[in-house]
């Protein structure tokens, strides 16, 4: 066995997916599975187009680019990074891109991929792939009124204690912010 590559005694096996609904945003099927020793049982599997967000940084590199916004799902406030689904045939980068600057107002200066994540691996493919940029310009207040209350600038060295406090749960908002915590370089 190889870090890559495992052997093929552990695959699950599909013996087939039957479609439940789909949609725009979302394909839910239900699977039928085999494990290894021969159990079988179905799988709710959930599919959703690739996303893409981005952290935007100041200048000097110690604030970032967030949305404080209500997520109905969870009927919670929340800090997260902007960004939104990848269109056909769109450059995640340009999405990445477009979405700050629909989002926020704001236009970053300079794209870079950042990191790719699967947030739910064990019944969802909903890959988010992350950009960051070092700097940003403000053009204009945000055209997508319905995406947040508030755009502000948030402090690098605040975001553990936001985290801890529960303001900032999303994977992708997660993953990006403790990326760049983590590893940031110019």
């Amino acid at each position: 066995m190889t870090a890559d590559r495992g052997t093929e005694s552990t695959v699950w096996k599909i013996h087939g997916e039957r479609l439940i609904d789909d949609t725009r945003r979302l394909r839910l099927s239900i699977a039928s599975v085999e494990l290894p020793d021969g159990v079988q049982f179905e799988q709710y599997v959930l599919r959703m187009p690739k996303a893409a967000m981005m952290v935007v940084l100041d200048d000097r590199k110690e604030n970032v680019l967030m949305m404080w916004r209500h997520r109905f799902i969870i009927d919670r406030w929340v800090w997260e990074l902007p960004g939104g689904y990848v269109d056909p045939d769109e450059d995640p980068a340009v999405t990445a891109a477009r979405e700050v600057e629909e989002e926020t107002g704001w236009r970053p200066r300079n794209v870079k991929p950042l990191v790719a994540l699967q947030p739910s691996v064990g019944t969802t493919d909903a890959e988010n792939l992350l950009f960051v940029s070092y700097g940003a310009d403000y053009i204009g207040e945000p055209e997508d009124i319905n995406e947040a209350e508030r755009i502000d600038w948030v402090a690098l060295d605040s975001i553990r204690e936001r985290i801890d406090a529960g303001e900032i749960i999303g994977a992708a908002s997660l993953v990006g912010l403790l990326h760049v915590l983590a590893f940031q370089a110019g």
